[in-house]
């Protein structure tokens, strides 16, 4: 495993594929280039998505790694799928992209579920890889639109759109860096969760960190004066995500964040440190959730302490910033 691990990290381009409608590139569908990619890859495979919208739900196995998934901009290129829990399905069965492989990389692509705000869960991504990577992509859909659910991940200028909890898991060390969170407007009577961490022990190395990044609404939740909508509600008992030196608009409720019935408050971790904007005022958050004043705390959460990411995300190519602004 340690030289899987090691390998991961000075990953290069071996092998190009083209997906293209037209017929002009080596493939019409990118299941069909994922197939086609080698197994257990220790250089990477670029699959090259030229524009267009492609109707397909794909699942990237684990023996797929080192996949480098290359779009021509996250509004002409886009992965588009439906399914969702108000079909009957399970959520980890509704994800129009499902990442079970290591070394996983994507930019300038749009990875969307418009099953709708009404259809429950309904998730665009969803990633149990490690050492994943995403740059410049989109992630639209309503309830639990992108789901990081395992390992070491990082994502950078990206976009992510939801209504309730959509951006949720369970195990995985995440950063978000200079990534725009907008909330879309929800079914009727509902509120807008951004975020549903769940970490489950003390011990689990676990959280959700956004730094430099902007919460907002879409304009037709904006209109929607009686919606409320938080920056998240603690999935589990040690629930952890951290919002740092991010933008954050007037939608925001001045509470922060919401409960999650049956959560023990004490143990969970929602923090803020050093935001800005008119809904970044912590004077009238939950008593339960967590202010840093210090700068040493707010460091354990940047991309060099966190995730390690000096030792694997410049092998992407994808720009980062290691610590505090």
């Amino acid at each position: 495993m340690q030289q899987i691990k090691n390998l991961l990290y000075t990953a290069v381009a071996q092998l190009t594929l083209i997906v293209s409608k037209d017929g002009r590139g080596n493939f019409t569908t990118v299941t069909q280039a994922v197939a086609a990619a080698p197994n257990t890859s220790f250089q990477r495979t670029v699959i090259k998505i030229k524009a267009g919208v492609y109707y397909e739900n794909i699942i990237i196995t684990e023996e797929k790694i080192n996949l480098y998934f290359i779009g021509e901009g996250m509004d002409v290129t886009k992965i588009s799928g439906n399914k969702s829990a108000g079909m009957g399905l399970k959520t980890k069965n509704t994800a129009t992209v499902r990442i079970n492989a290591n070394g996983f990389v994507a930019m300038d692509i749009t990875f969307e579920n418009t099953a709708g705000p009404q259809m429950f869960q309904a998730v665009a991504l969803s990633n149990y890889g490690n050492h994943t990577a995403f740059y410049r992509c989109r992630f639209l859909g309503y309830q639990d639109s992108l789901n990081p659910q395992s390992h070491t991940q990082f994502y950078r200028d990206c976009e992510v759109y939801g209504t309730v909890d959509f951006i949720f898991g369970n195990g995985a060390k995440i950063v978000f860096q200079n990534c725009n969170i907008y909330a879309r407007k929800p079914s009727a009577g509902k509120s807008n969760t951004i975020t549903a961490q769940g970490k489950e022990t003390p011990n689990q190395e676990s959280g959700i960190v956004m730094q430099n990044c902007s919460f907002s609404g879409t304009p037709d939740l904006l209109k929607e004066l009686n919606v409320k909508t938080f920056l998240g509600r603690p999935w589990k008992n040690y629930s952890t995500t951290v919002i740092m030196q991010s933008f954050l608009d007037k939608l925001i409720d001045p509470r922060g964040w919401l409960e999650w019935e049956g959560v023990s408050l004490d143990k969970v971790y929602n923090a803020e440190y050093s935001n800005r904007g008119p809904g970044a005022s912590t004077h009238q958050r939950v008593k339960w959730s967590h202010v840093i004043n210090s700068r040493a705390e707010a460091a354990m959460f940047i991309v060099r302490n966190f995730i390690d990411g000096e030792n694997w995300i410049k092998s992407t190519g994808i720009p980062f910033f290691p610590d505090l602004l």
